[in-house]
């Protein structure tokens, strides 16, 4: 067993010599990855998939790392770092370099193998995905975790479907019938339902088991014609279901050693059409048992105690086994290795008994008397066992018998029989057929020698000839090529050998051991005498054919002379092809089912047998061009009539014209080492050899010669170039320092020029710099002007309003002291009339009016004082806006200013109710005054305008200090007067009569018309002077 560490390489070979599994253990290779570190350790795989082709598969460790394994082409590489543990793989997409990776976050990704770029990135999961069951188109994918099961479209990757069950209920596998269209799911409480793929409509449910034997499923794997499902869990019973009839059938129990399965898998087979037999069980004790579901046997085992298997996969050709085994490492097992025993063919029934007069019986020997015309049956033995074997009397001779018997049990005559009923092999045994018919010795040994050897000379150029888009196919055809030129020497100069062995190389270009000896087998009998006339066609073999075509058609042989066509033209071109050019992939098949069936004169045969069946276009071609043209190009033919007219020349041809009496019979390849092939004129093969030898040495030393003349020319001219290299450089050097003298004194004026014109740039700058400084600064003052003119015209609007207002109110209160006076009519009247009765009337209506007359002068404090709020809540808001650098320390000025002059107007408004004109007047001078000091201290010192800011805030506070006072003097003298008023009208009620009431009335009529009129003075001259006061600030 070999094994590998991938270490940190991320390309290389799996194995470094070509591997021989033993049928014990079966193990192709061990492949290990560990890391380089200074305490190295092991990366353990946990997931493995195959391709749909079955010949490549991609593994996953903890750490994220996907390598991809290339079996037949011995190579690995590092698919992708996912830098996260996958937990499933899927590697058989419809885009055959795509692979789906189930990481340790809940996604799914898509990635491909060559470009090694992310295709995707599918989310959806909130759990562990652990199965990823890909359609068998390749084109939908079913990821499944605990919780639920997502159907996703892998052209488009959207999901389409969503399947939720109860948190109770939780998923064991959602999986795609093998080449079917259903989904099956199977849930912990054992119910498995089939669902329709494109409509989701349950298409049936499986019945629950029998009590008697009812366990929890946990794993499930099905046939490949997707009949038949087996199901198992903890336990050592396995339950076999009928799809088709939807029935539990059978169940088979495993060993008493068997506790758990932890996994199942069927095992393909290529001739059971896909209803598999064996059943690999996967046990707790790592331990993978394969069964016989028919006859309930073991076949093999894969795995021990000591190297336990975790998980396993079967290529889908069942050639291969993948397992992860338990300490992290994967094996690859071939199930050819395993089945060897097996797979055996039984004994044939006939059995030919020979005379040896040479050995003398012994007493262990069985004795049988062979009699004509019936069966003759051997005696018991002493142990009573009976050995029955079946004579047949229609053997002839010893020669006849070696020569009908074949390897692997197989018989030629029944074989040619076979051949002769269907007209060709059954497409899944015929290289198996091939190889018996041929009795192949597959020597290892002597092939690997001739491979060692490395390509031939002769085909190191063989892609300048033979242009192949297949590297593959073309290092094949090298390989074997080279081979035979090692083989023997006159292979080298066979121009038409790459024809003939190519389409055998295309079919077999997997096993280039089997290529090679069929390709030898073909030459050492099909090809007898072909090179006796060496280098020329065999003109032999090509008379051999032409004598049996003028026997069977003479017209047409008279018709390829009157053209000039020889048998070079018409028969050689399919012989050195071997057919291949004028023929398909099947129709070649078939025909070669045949060749290798019968005599070697059989490939003979058919090129005259092709020939007659394509007489008629053939007497209608005239030009040697179209000759030649349709013998190297495919044609209207049935492959089935020239075989039929094969065997009817082999049978009707005279045997003195008949192939079969000059060419031997079949000689198959002698074991151990190959025979030795010198069946060609040798001296011709020699004297090429050594006229091709004796032209490359003289060709060499004709080389060896013109190198030295070249190298002793090469010399000369480089010594002189040298000399009027080395004169040159002086004349340079001496005229490139003038230049450089020339070049810096222009460098120096340059820089003197630009310093000047540097330093004009930035005094230019400098006094850019300081216009836009200016202008900013400008711009600044006129924005903050335009804001206070904005702001004063907002309060002298305000103001107009308020007098309005004010005027309004007066007006209204004249109107109601006219109807007041009316109503003092007529209560004089009233009075005048019943005096008594309305005194208390009379009373009551003066407290009214002395009441409305106090709303009213409330109403109109109320109104003062509303407007002294609102003017000082705008001078906050604009004391606040402005504040940063000078700018802000003169808006704060301005603003602070501004809020004294509107607090000194209102008090000036207070103090004009209660002084003269001649007071506001003297206010107004002395804000003018200290206006003007404040903007000399503004101009003489920048750092004296905060200070001064703050005793105006101070001063601000005094001004409303005092404006509060003012308020608090004038309200107290208004209650005054009204008390005053009240306590006025009640003595005149009580003392006088009522001539004295009625002249005090008309007193106190006069006396309120007076003051009404005051009242209206008043607030005009008040409305003026507010109207005059902003020229007054503004000048």
């Amino acid at each position: 067993m070999q094994s590998t560490d991938l270490g940190n390489k991320e390309s290389g070979k799996i194995w470094h010599r070509k591997p021989s599994p033993a049928a014990r253990d079966g193990v192709i290779v061990n492949i290990i990855h560990t890391t380089s570190d200074y305490l190295p350790k092991v990366l353990r795989f946990l997931n493995v998939a195959f391709d749909s082709s079955g010949d490549c598969l991609i593994a996953g460790d903890h750490q994220g790392n996907i390598y991809g394994f290339d079996l037949p082409g011995n190579r690995f590489n590092l698919v992708q770092r996912t830098a996260q543990a996958c937990t499933a793989l899927a590697f058989n997409l419809h885009r055959k370099s795509e692979f789906l990776v189930a990481l340790a976050d809940y996604s799914i990704k898509c990635f491909d193998t060559v470009t090694k770029e992310l295709v995707s990135w599918m989310r959806g999961h909130e759990s562990s995905v652990f199965s990823i069951s890909v359609h068998a188109s390749g084109r939908y994918a079913i990821t499944t975790s605990s919780d639920t099961a997502q159907l996703w479209d892998l052209d488009t990757f959207q999901r389409k479907r969503k399947l939720n069950i109860l948190q109770s209920v939780g998923i064991q596998k959602v999986f795609f019938l093998p080449l079917s269209n259903t989904i099956l799911s199977c849930f912990k409480d054992n119910s498995i339902f089939a669902w329709e793929c494109d409509t989701l409509f349950c298409k049936y449910q499986l019945p629950a088991p029998p009590e008697s034997s009812s366990i929890l499923y946990k794993v499930f794997a099905v046939t490949r014609d997707g009949r038949v499902l087996a199901a198992g869990g903890k336990s050592n019973h396995l339950h076999l279901w009928c799809l088709e009839a939807k029935q539990l059938f059978r169940i088979i129990q495993m060993p008493t050693k068997v506790r758990a399965i932890r996994h199942l898998e069927f095992l393909p087979d290529s001739f059971d059409a896909g209803s598999n037999q064996a059943l690999g069980v996967l046990s707790q004790d790592g331990i993978m048992r394969f069964i016989n579901i028919q006859t309930c046997k073991l076949l093999f085992e894969i795995g021990s105690l000591d190297e336990g298997i975790s998980s396993s996969v079967i290529s889908p050709h069942g050639r291969y086994i993948a397992c992860v085994m338990e300490n992290g490492s994967l094996n690859i097992y071939s199930v050819q290795a395993l089945t060897q025993e097996i797979n055996k063919p039984p004994p044939p029934l006939v059995k030919v008994i020979e005379d040896l007069p040479k050995r003398k019986p012994t007493s262990g020997d069985l004795k049988i008397k062979v009699t004509s015309g019936r069966v003759q049956r051997p005696a018991k033995s002493k142990d009573n066992k009976i050995q029955t074997r079946i004579l047949k009397q229609d053997l002839t001779s010893h020669f006849e018998n070696k020569e009908n018997e074949l390897s692997d049990g197989l018989n030629k005559k029944r074989l040619q029989i076979l051949l002769k009923g269907y007209g060709e092999y059954p497409t899944k045994y015929r290289m198996f057929i091939w190889r018996s018919l041929l009795q192949l010795p597959e020597n290892h040994t002597a092939f690997s020698s001739l491979i060692d050897k490395g390509v031939h000379m002769a085909f190191l150029n063989l892609q300048r000839q033979y242009p192949i888009k297949s590297r593959k196919l073309l290092r094949v055809l090298q390989r074997t090529l080279s081979a035979l030129a090692h083989w023997s020497a006159i292979f080298s100069d066979t121009p038409y050998l790459p024809l003939l062995a190519f389409p055998f190389v295309k079919l077999f270009q997997n096993n280039q051991l089997i290529c090679f000896e069929v390709v030898a087998t073909l030459i050492t009998n099909w090809c007898q005498h072909w090179f006796e006339y060496f280098p020329n066609p065999p003109i032999n073999i090509l008379s051999m054919i032409e004598n049996v075509l003028a026997f069977h058609d003479k017209e047409l042989l008279q018709h390829f002379i009157d053209n000039d066509v020889t048998s070079q033209l018409y028969a050689w071109p399919l012989l050195e092809t071997v057919f291949s050019e004028v023929l398909t992939r099947e129709e070649w098949l078939k025909l070669f089912d045949n060749v290798f069936s019968n005599h070697p004169s059989f490939l003979l045969m058919t090129a005259v047998a092709y020939n007659i069946c394509s007489r008629a276009p053939l007497l209608n071609c005239n030009r040697k061009d179209d000759f030649e043209y349709f013998f190297h190009h495919r044609n209207n033919l049935d492959i089935s009539v020239v075989i039929r007219e094969v065997y009817r020349l082999m049978s009707t041809t005279p045997a003195d014209i008949h192939p079969e009496n000059v060419l031997s019979g079949f000689v198959a390849l002698t074991k151990g080492q190959y025979p030795v092939f010198n069946q060609y004129p040798k001296f011709i093969v020699d004297y090429q050899t050594q006229e091709r030898e004796r032209i490359r040495n003289d060709e060499l030393e004709y080389l060896r010669e013109r190198q030295t003349i070249e190298n002793m020319q090469a010399e000369v001219d480089q010594q002189r170039a040298e000399d009027e290299a080395w004169c040159q450089k002086q004349e340079l050097l001496h005229k490139a320092e003038e230049a450089r003298r020339e070049m810096l004194l222009q460098e120096e004026e340059k820089m003197i020029q630009q310093r000047q014109r540097l330093a004009a740039v930035k005094r230019e700058l400098k006094i850019q710099e300081m216009h836009l400084q200016d202008a900013a600064r400008r711009r600044l003052l006129k924005l903050q002007q335009d804001q206070q003119e904005m702001e004063l015209k907002r309060l002298d609007d305000e103001i107009e309003r308020k007098v309005n207002m004010r005027d309004r109110e007066i007006a209204t209160t004249a109107k109601d002291l006219e109807i007041r006076h009316l109503e003092l009519e007529t209560q004089k009247r009233l009075y005048e009339k019943n005096l008594t009765r309305n005194q208390e009337t009379v009373a009551k209506e003066m407290r009214q009016d002395i009441d409305a007359y106090r709303r009213k002068v409330d109403l109109e404090e109320r109104s003062f004082h509303r407007l002294l709020e609102a003017d000082q809540t705008q001078n906050q808001k604009a004391q606040k806006l402005i504040e940063e650098n000078l700018a802000k320390a003169e808006q704060a000025c301005l603003n602070t200013e501004w809020q004294i002059q509107a607090l000194q107007k209102q008090r000036r408004e207070d103090q004009q109710r209660n002084e003269s004109y001649q007071e506001m007047a003297k206010l107004l001078r002395e804000n003018r005054r200290k206006e003007m000091e404040v903007l000399n201290a503004m101009m003489w010192n920048e750092a004296q305008k905060w200070k001064e800011a703050e005793e105006k805030d101070f001063q601000l506070k005094s001004e409303k200090k005092a404006s509060a006072l003012s308020d608090a003097s004038r309200k107290w003298f208004l209650e005054k007067e009204l008390d005053d008023a009240l306590e006025h009208a009640e003595h005149i009620h009580n003392k006088v009569s009522l001539s004295q009431r009625e002249a005090q009335w008309d007193t106190v009529e006069r006396d309120l018309l007076g003051r009404v009129r005051n009242l209206r003075q008043r607030l005009t001259a008040q409305a003026r002077s507010r109207c005059q006061t902003p020229r007054l600030l503004a000048t």
